[in-house]
């Protein structure tokens, strides 16, 4: 679950500040550096136990998994609202093959999405 949440297209992976200080908040950090994929398909959200919601997981641990697809309406529009990115891969094939992408970028010596 880790790799298709974290290493795809879009989310943006952060170098450590050498003060050791984040430029963005913690809660824009988890939007910045997540991507979600298939929230519309029950039976791989019942399979993962709700980490395929992994905006909303980093967001709202502490919250059962059973509510995050009402939890992410909130989050789209307030991310929205504050003009921040919100990854997500409709469909599991896609989150798979954006993966794949990165992890060939990766052995080419590329650096998508590395910023800082």
């Amino acid at each position: 679950m880790f790799q298709l949440a974290h290493v795809v297209e879009g989310p943006e992976h952060f170098d450590a500040e050498e003060n050791g200080i984040s430029e963005n908040t913690w809660a824009i950090h988890q939007i910045r550096t997540t991507a979600n994929f298939s929230t519309k398909n029950k039976f791989i959200t019942w399979c993962v136990g709700g980490l395929n919601f992994q905006i909303e997981h980093h967001l709202f641990p502490s919250i059962c998994h059973t509510h995050y697809s009402e939890i992410a309406k909130i989050v789209k529009a307030t991310v929205e609202e504050f003009d921040l990115p919100y990854h997500e891969y409709e469909r599991l094939l896609a989150a798979i093959s954006s993966h794949v992408k990165m992890l060939k970028s990766f052995g080419h010596g590329e650096s998508l999405g590395i910023v800082g």
